[in-house]
């Protein structure tokens, strides 16, 4: 049985070679964390971001979208809080000369402890079988009460650290921990400090008059400095959402986990306008919509869940996120967070307009409040390659690599393949290939045996592969064989529109959102 890490390992070296993820400039021996989406990957990635995109712009008709700058006047990011405040805590070890971000030694610290309990209970349940109650063992055993205490304790001096943003408080916690860089094997490290992660540019054509300015390192602000322009062309009444698909940017120090953590990246951000009081209840609806929104897809709700933040920004009231169970554990894939009046306050300070909503109701105005949804497209991607990537043994000693893809996101959703390559098969299978391309993304494939050619189109994630025989020129049917279970059907070519369409058209799950 594989680990976890080894499938992992798997599932990037299967991204590379079928087409989905390379690394960036590979000629030249990449670039850390930047990666390119090859012509399967860049499929799957607008199939999902077009879910995102219909599931809040159709299904709400107070949500319309944005598509703004990347660059922006450089005072935005002073008003937003990032130039003096978006910094990680890093530190150094001496020995390796690597840097690490103190906050995820430390997090991945208390990961361990929770390591341990999870080892702890899964021996349990194993030695007592459908009689064992978790609950009660985790309140009860001397041995998982222990690494709970020692969990919170360390939990709650770490919150502490991070709320305070008390810099020799954590290096205090990295060095009571005993926390090794995992490289050198050693715990000689520097002082922690303060890092911003904003990329800088410049603007201008003159050394003397060029402007500063930043590569975004999120689309929020996009939609807030707009706001106005939207609401009054939009003749928009609170409550309304804008939202916006857009890269960002990050000079990530602890760049890892493949497309997990990267330095270009990008984002579905929705912005939500509401009245002040309102927010909490607004925050909760957005928070159960975005869930069924994952859960629709059929990876698994047991792999979702809610994380609260502890440690709240300070323009905040309350902030969740949604985190997907990957093979390095659960992490966060979305975020929602109520931002109160902070940002149109910042900007309406900083750029001396009025930025305020006038309510005909109220007979009064107000700068309104704002619910954030945001998530990473390609942790989403990242998360439903993990989940659809599965090894199979098969009868007789073979065994497949197949990606069980939910169908409305897979790159390419039926393959037609002649038997043979002659007869008037070839030209047959074209003319079926010619017929359905204007609904469906179809492949042709004619390369190889049948067998490897389904091989090939499991790997991909492909849904349908359409076979075309002798008997098709008589009877008009064609055989089609279904990924997940291999089963085969004869289908009348007549039925083949309808037949994928049912299995990959977005409508229906779009619909099961709406109920």
């Amino acid at each position: 049985m594989a680990t976890q890490e080894e499938t992992f390992k798997k599932i990037v070296a299967h991204c590379k070679e079928y087409g989905f993820v390379f690394p960036s400039s590979e000629i030249y021996d990449g670039l850390g964390a930047v990666y390119d989406y090859g012509q399967n990957g860049v499929e799957m990635k607008n199939n999902i971001k077009r879910y995102w995109w219909e599931a809040m712009t159709l299904l709400h008709e107070n949500v319309v979208g944005i598509d703004a700058a990347i660059f922006m006047h450089p005072t935005t990011w002073k008003a937003s809080g990032h130039v003096d405040a978006f910094n990680d805590p890093l530190i150094d070890n001496r020995d390796s000369k690597k840097r690490y971000r103190a906050d995820v030694l430390i997090e991945d610290q208390l990961g361990k402890i929770e390591e341990k309990i999870n080892k702890e209970v899964e021996k349990a349940r194993k030695r007592f079988g459908d009689s064992f109650d978790e609950a009660m063992f985790r309140r009860t055993n001397p041995r998982v009460v222990e690494h709970q205490e020692k969990w919170n304790a360390l939990h709650e001096r770490y919150s502490k650290a991070m709320n305070a943003m008390d810099l020799d408080e954590l290096k205090q916690i990295i060095l009571d921990e005993e926390i090794v860089c995992p490289i050198s094997g050693t715990r000689n490290w520097t002082d922690v400090r303060q890092f911003n992660l904003m990329f800088s540019t410049e603007m201008g054509s003159t050394a003397d008059g060029a402007m500063k300015i930043y590569l975004r390192p999120e689309t929020a602000q996009g939609i807030f400095v707009n706001y106005l322009n939207v609401q009054k062309t939009g003749r928009m009444k609170i409550p309304f959402g804008i939202a916006q698909i857009g890269k960002a940017f990050r000079n990530e120090i602890v760049a890892r986990q493949f497309v997990f953590r990267m330095r270009e990246f990008e984002q579905m951000e929705m912005q939500f306008f509401i009245k002040p009081g309102t927010e909490l209840e607004w925050f909760e609806h957005w928070k159960q919509f975005r869930l069924r929104w994952h859960k629709a897809l059929g990876l698994g709700d047991e792999k979702y869940r809610f994380h609260d933040h502890e440690k709240l920004a300070h323009y905040a009231n309350a902030a969740t996120d949604i985190e997907f169970l990957m093979p390095f554990g659960f992490k966060e894939v979305e975020g929602i967070h109520s931002r109160t009046n902070f940002d149109l306050s910042q900007h309406a300070k900083y750029s001396g307009k009025k930025i305020e909503y006038f309510d005909p109701e109220l007979n009064q105005s107000y700068t309104p409040y704002v619910i954030e949804t945001s998530i990473g497209v390609d942790r989403m991607f990242l998360s439903v390659m993990c989940s659809a990537y599965k090894e199979e043994q098969l009868e007789g000693g073979d065994s497949r690599v197949v990606l069980s893809l939910p169908p409305v996101l897979a790159p390419v959703k039926a393959c037609v393949m002649p038997l043979v390559r002659k007869d008037g098969l070839p030209e047959k299978a074209r003319e079926i290939m010619d017929d359905l391309k204007f609904d469906f993304h179809t492949a042709y494939d004619e390369k190889d045996s049948i067998g490897k050619r389904y091989r090939r189109q499991d790997a991909i994630g492909t849904p349908f592969c359409i076979t075309v025989d002798h008997d098709t020129l008589n009877d008009n049917c064609v055989t089609v064989r279904y990924r997940d279970t291999m089963a085969q059907d004869r289908v009348p070519i007549a039925d083949l529109r309808r037949m994928i369409g049912e299995a990959v058209d977005m409508k229906s799950l779009l619909q099961s959102l709406a109920k």
